[in-house]
């Protein structure tokens, strides 16, 4: 096996073309856009950041964000300090960076699109733009409603969110965003390195494009964001139920499924960057030891065992209950008056905590939580700390 093909040249076919090159495989990567905008926050979390340092140092353009701001559903809002800062590219700087990487280090670039694959064969048959093209291997790195899938389904509606907004431009320093009641999704303010990406997501099927269009209005106009100048984009984007991430075939004998194209993506926080990237590579790794049979196995042991548990903790989050109200207003409230329990929602909103550890870190400091929230109420602000208390904890 040396001859490898990747359809696809976003964060996951990029980076897995990289290291693939790097590894002596003769790569070919082929797209129709190579660098293009894709509508999505492009927010990068200290997970993705630690495990690929180049992310932050690099001199391209992006922004480092240290301020997110959490709005329940009746404008409840409460600001967290992130100690792990988020990175914010613009989809088109960390295509073209991650592109840039792997030209470097041999990978060949084709601006083309990939029609057909067929892996019936020993070799893999592609077709694009009319033209033949054979591999010993094919990485299909197309997205979430690709029609190339070989052996395996398409992702249905069910296993699939719409997203809709704008890329504004604007000036903004905290990522904000918005919970609404018995809605599985949410409204996000994302800032760039010269403009801001708003947005909403929410799952096919339940919610209309006008409804959506509708809450994000709303959105909009309570942040006073002025979209007027801004460029309107809408997307779909994997939000697989726990029975699509575990019995969905990702690989083959020959070819094998990473980011999107594999519905990798965190339900609760909408994270797909950092798996897209970690697919891509663990897919890599796999090919250079000679095993890609191991692929999906590293892939389970690493993440997506934890993504099937995010899918069940989302719902509840999203639709569920907790002392009689929404499950966010809950959170931004206890947000409010207790300082463990902001430390623990900074960490699921760095990544830092995995859901296969988080309920037992919840009861494990429910006491101490309990406790501060007590005496937060017995112990109301004075008037010399309310500037200090309104500016945190808006």
């Amino acid at each position: 096996m040396r001859e490898i093909a990747i359809v696809g040249g976003g964060p996951s076919g990029a980076l897995c073309g990289e290291r693939l090159a790097r590894a002596g495989f003769e790569v070919t990567l082929f797209d129709e856009h190579l660098a293009w905008e894709k509508p999505c926050g492009g927010g990068l979390t200290y997970k993705a950041i630690e495990k690929y340092p180049f992310l932050l140092e690099s001199p391209h353009p992006k922004k480092i964000v240290r301020k997110c701001e959490l709005i329940a559903g009746g404008g409840l809002r409460v600001r967290l300090e992130l100690d792990r800062p988020i990175v914010i590219y613009s989809r088109t700087v960390l295509n073209g960076l991650l592109l840039e990487r792997a030209v470097e280090a041999g990978c060949r670039l084709v601006r083309s699109r990939v029609t057909r694959v067929d892996t019936s064969r020993d070799r893999v048959e592609l077709t694009a733009n009319g033209d033949a093209h054979a591999a010993d291997f094919a990485v299909l790195a197309a997205g979430a409603r690709n029609q190339l899938l070989p052996e395996t389904t398409r992702l249905g509606a069910a296993d699939l969110e719409q997203t809709i907004g704008y890329f504004v431009p604007a000036e903004e320093d905290t990522l904000k965003i918005k919970f609404l009641h018995q809605f599985e999704g949410y409204l996000w303010s994302f800032p760039r390195h010269d403009h801001i990406s708003v947005g909403i997501c929410g799952k096919m099927g339940q919610n209309p494009t006008r409804k959506l269009k509708r809450h994000l209005d709303d959105f909009l106009a309570d942040e006073q964001i002025d979209a007027s100048g801004g460029r309107f984009y809408s997307h779909v984007l994997p939000s697989p139920r726990v029975e699509t991430l575990r019995r969905r075939r990702v690989a083959g004998k020959n070819w094998a499924l990473v980011g999107d194209a594999a519905a990798w993506v965190d339900p609760l926080t909408g994270e797909g960057l950092y798996y897209a990237l970690r697919s891509g590579d663990l897919l890599a790794q796999s090919l250079a030891a000679r095993r890609p049979d191991e692929y999906p196995a590293r892939v389970r042991q690493e993440f997506s065992a934890d993504l099937e548990l995010a899918v069940r903790v989302a719902r509840r989050f999203f639709r569920g209950k907790f002392l009689g109200g929404a499950v966010a207003t809950r959170m931004v409230q206890f947000l409010q008056r207790s300082e463990t329990f902001r430390e623990l929602v900074r960490d699921v909103v760095s990544g830092s905590q995995d859901y296969r550890s988080l309920k037992r870190r919840l009861w494990a400091q429910l006491g101490i939580t309990l406790i501060e929230i007590i005496a937060s109420l017995l112990n109301p602000p004075t008037p010399s700390s309310m500037s200090h208390r309104t500016e945190t904890l808006r």
